[in-house]
């Protein structure tokens, strides 16, 4: 991306979120956020700030397809398993 946003991509990763009702596919969040930053952002910073948010237990990343990805908020009470933990 090549302009300077003064809202951090995380923080307008779940202002979207939030405006989604906590859901959202990874192919419409890309969408929205070049709507919102007027570039598309590229793909190591929009998994950055992915990373970011998931390492910090706002968001969930589940994998649809080999392509998508499916973005949800992770809600009180909820948690997730990692790969071979059960």
């Amino acid at each position: 991306m090549s302009t300077w946003s003064a809202i951090p991509m995380r923080n307008l990763i779940v202002a979207i979120l939030k405006k989604r009702h906590g859901v959202i596919l990874d192919d419409e969040l890309r969408r929205t956020l070049k709507k919102e930053l007027g570039a598309d952002p590229s793909d190591s910073e929009l998994n950055a700030a992915l990373m970011q948010l998931e390492i910090n237990g706002i968001i969930h990343v589940s994998q649809i397809t080999k392509t998508r990805r499916r973005i949800e908020v992770v809600h009180e009470g909820t948690e997730f398993l990692a790969v071979d933990e059960d």
